[in-house]
């Protein structure tokens, strides 16, 4: 499987509902649909329509919207269900059952071959209705469900030609990216049909994991924004694109308006009433922050030395720490350019030094760093080293410190 082919199901109005800190009004969910597809992602998931009266109604909605996303609806495999959701008019319906033991002892109490029956007499009757609609059928909890019962319901459900996509859903984030490679390795030897995988984050392997799918024979990946969802939610958009983008940059930046994804973040963080955090992928605060000099140094020389992703491609900007101890002179002789300072190359590392000495006593900022360049510009400051503060002095008595 190439990587250069694939699709996002964005399930931010499905997936992100069961965020605990989500409950999006029916303008959250236009607004948040108009931004997905603005930034490109090929489908947009949504709650059940079964979920709620109002989720009837905004999948309804939402399917009419004037956007290039095709808009699919997710549904449990029940022919209630099934009905509803074709009612609504959307691209396609998402069907799930769960076949681990855990789901079928205490969730919907249904045999593997109660399972398949189930399955065979929805997904015929979806197909019957629209043979035009986009149809999925997944497994939930399918890393605790045995091969032999996985293999059994999917080629049950292949064998009736009704599906366009079959689903893999690592329900509860056990699974591993070696994992996901042999069982979705084995479900693509089983069908020709797309194959989809939803991976949760409970053990930080979402993104991995994920990236093994699509090598392993996976088409469509389902993310959030933030990574939003049930317990610590799915794949992050931004996760999965920053993974792929540093494979192949050129097709990512071709394939989606990346300049479009911190506003997709924040209009989505400001609706769950959370701050991006200060480390996620390409558009947490301290994404494109260097701090240590040594890094500095080379990044001031070429980016690339300490940035696989480029924040130009995304809108962004990167920035360079230097009110710290760690700092170096060739940090404060890029931030001195950047104030139209010229300083001689001894005054500059003294005043390094002198940044270096006072950030070891005290928080220091960025303005006091300026003041500081300022005043070495002008050459009126002294630095005394034992007690690391700053003295006026004459020119000529002016001590450095290398």
């Amino acid at each position: 499987m190439s990587l250069n082919d694939f699709a996002i199901i964005e399930s931010t109005l499905r997936e992100g509902e069961q965020f605990v800190g989500a409950d999006f009004s029916t303008d959250d969910k236009v607004e948040i649909a108009y931004a997905l597809a603005n930034f490109g992602v090929e489908y947009i998931e949504l709650t059940s329509p079964c979920a709620s009266p109002t989720s009837l109604t905004d999948c309804k909605l939402l399917s009419k919207l004037d956007i290039d996303s095709k808009v699919l609806t997710h549904i449990r495999c029940h022919m209630d269900d099934a009905k509803v959701a074709l009612d609504t008019g959307v691209d396609g319906i998402d069907v799930v059952i769960g076949t681990s033991s855990y789901l079928r002892d205490f969730s919907h109490g249904k045999s593997i071959n109660e399972i398949i029956d189930i399955a065979q007499s929805v997904l015929t009757y979806i197909r019957e209705q629209n043979p035009f609609l986009e149809l999925r059928f997944s497994t939930e909890d399918s890393f605790r469900s045995t091969e032999d019962d996985l293999i059994n319901v999917y080629q049950a459900v292949d064998q009736l030609d009704v599906v366009n996509r079959f689903g893999i859903a690592d329900t509860v984030g056990v699974a591993t990216p070696h994992s996901v490679y042999n069982l979705v390795s084995t479900l693509r030897n089983l069908t020709d049909a797309d194959i989809e995988f939803h991976g949760h984050n409970d053990t930080g392997c979402a993104v991995a994991n994920s990236h093994s799918a699509l090598t392993a024979g996976a088409t469509h990946i389902d993310t959030t924004v933030l990574g939003i969802g049930e317990r610590n939610g799915i794949t992050s958009l931004e996760g999965l694109i920053a993974r792929l983008y540093a494979i192949d940059p050129d097709y990512i930046r071709n394939k989606y308006n990346l300049h479009q994804l911190h506003k997709l973040n924040q209009i989505v963080a400001d609706k769950v009433e959370i701050e991006i955090p200060f480390n996620h992928y390409i558009t947490g605060l301290t994404a494109f922050t260097h701090k240590a000099g040594i890094h500095a140094k080379a990044i001031l020389n070429n980016p690339e030395t300490y940035e696989i992703l480029n924040p130009n491609d995304f809108g962004l900007t990167r920035y360079i720490s230097i009110a710290h101890k760690l700092t170096g002179w060739n940090a404060l002789q890029d931030r001195a350019s950047q104030l139209g300072i010229k300083i001689n190359p001894d005054n500059l590392k003294a005043v390094t030094h002198h940044v270096k000495a006072m950030a070891d006593h005290k928080r220091i900022t960025l303005s006091d760093v300026d003041e500081l360049l300022h005043q070495w510009a002008d050459n009126n400051y002294n630095f005394d080293k034992t007690e690391g503060s700053s003295k006026k002095t004459s020119s000529t008595k002016r001590q450095t410190h290398n």
